[in-house]
């Protein structure tokens, strides 16, 4: 039996899920992750990952991306 975890109860979210979650595109969060001082980021190997709170906080302080 597999188990998915709910998009919104997720950790880290990959880009695609990322996009369709805050409603940016996939090559805006890819140019916002690309930053060394990014803090919303992880890495697994080469598969980029969003945490999603941080982000929803990097968001909230935000006006304009």
């Amino acid at each position: 039996m597999k188990y998915e975890v709910p998009i919104w109860e997720k950790y880290c979210l990959t880009l695609d899920e990322a996009a369709a979650y805050f409603g940016i595109g996939i090559n805006k969060l890819r140019e916002m992750t690309d930053d060394s001082t990014c803090t919303f980021v992880v890495f697994n190997g080469t598969k980029r990952l969003i945490k999603r709170k941080k982000l929803e906080e990097c968001l909230a302080d935000t006006d304009v991306i």
